[in-house]
C-alpha cells in the first residue's frame, strides 16, 4: 500500500508523454531522459508492455492477407519471449561491452533508453492494425513500408540512446551497438552449445538406465 500512496500518476504520465519531446529532438532528449531525471523505470516498463500487446493484437486481429501466421500454432508465451529476449539480451550485452569502453550507462538506464526507443514502432504497428482492414492485398506495399519506417525510426533512436547514455561519439555508439549484437550472438551460441550438450548428457543417462532396467 506504502508503494501505491508514493506513486506519482502526474509524474508518471509526464515521463510516458516525454517520448514526443524525444521524436522531436532525440539527442537532447535522451540526455535528459537519463541525465536530468525526465525518464522513469515506471514509463519504460509500459512502452515493453504496449510492445507486446500491440504485436499479438497485430498478429490475431490484422487483416489475414499481411499477416503470415498459422492461428492454430500462435502461442502469445512465445510473443513475450521474442520481445523480452532481446530486450534483455541487448541490456546486457550492451552493458557488458560499454563497461569496457569507457560508457557511463548503467544497466537501467540502457534498459530505459532501449523501451523508450520502441515508441514509433508501437505507434505505427498500432495504427497498420485498422489499416490492414482497409488496404487491398495489391497495396501491401504500403504496409510494408512502414512497418520498414518503425524500424529504421527505431534503430535511429536506439543509436542515439545509446550515444547520450555512454557520452559516446555518434561512431563510437555505432561501433558499439554493432558490437553488442555481435555478443548477443555469441551469448546465443554458447547457450544454444549448452542446451545441446545437457540435452545430449540426459539422453545419455535415460538410455543407460533402460539399459540396466533392461539388464537387471
Amino acid at each position: 500500500m506504502a508503494s501505491l500512496r508514493s506513486f506519482d500518476f502526474r509524474e508518471y504520465l509526464k515521463s510516458l508523454l516525454y517520448v514526443f519531446y524525444i521524436f522531436r529532438k532525440p539527442l537532447a532528449g535522451f540526455w535528459d531522459l537519463i541525465h536530468e531525471g525526465k525518464g522513469s523505470m515506471a514509463a519504460a516498463h509500459t512502452f515493453v508492455l504496449l510492445m507486446i500487446v500491440v504485436q499479438v493484437l497485430r498478429q490475431t486481429v490484422s487483416n489475414f492477407q499481411f499477416v503470415n501466421i498459422n492461428m492454430e500454432s500462435f502461442n502469445i508465451v512465445m510473443v513475450f519471449m521474442q520481445i523480452i529476449i532481446p530486450m534483455f539480451l541487448w541490456c546486457v550485452a550492451n552493458w557488458s561491452l560499454t563497461t569496457l569502453l569507457d560508457g557511463k550507462g548503467k544497466l537501467s538506464h540502457i534498459y530505459m533508453g532501449a523501451a523508450y526507443a520502441l515508441a514509433p514502432m508501437i505507434i505505427i504497428d498500432a495504427a497498420l492494425i485498422p489499416v490492414s482492414h482497409v488496404l487491398t492485398y495489391d497495396e501491401a506495399m504500403l504496409y510494408d513500408m512502414f512497418t520498414q519506417i518503425g524500424i529504421g525510426w527505431f534503430v535511429l533512436l536506439l543509436l542515439c540512446a545509446m550515444k547520450e547514455i555512454h557520452d559516446y561519439s555518434f561512431a563510437k555508439a555505432i561501433g558499439s551497438s554493432l558490437l553488442t549484437v555481435l555478443a548477443i550472438g555469441i551469448i546465443l551460441f554458447i547457450f544454444i552449445m549448452f542446451f545441446a550438450v545437457i540435452s545430449d548428457g540426459i539422453a545419455y543417462v535415460i538410455s543407460l538406465i533402460q539399459e540396466i532396467s533392461m539388464r537387471l
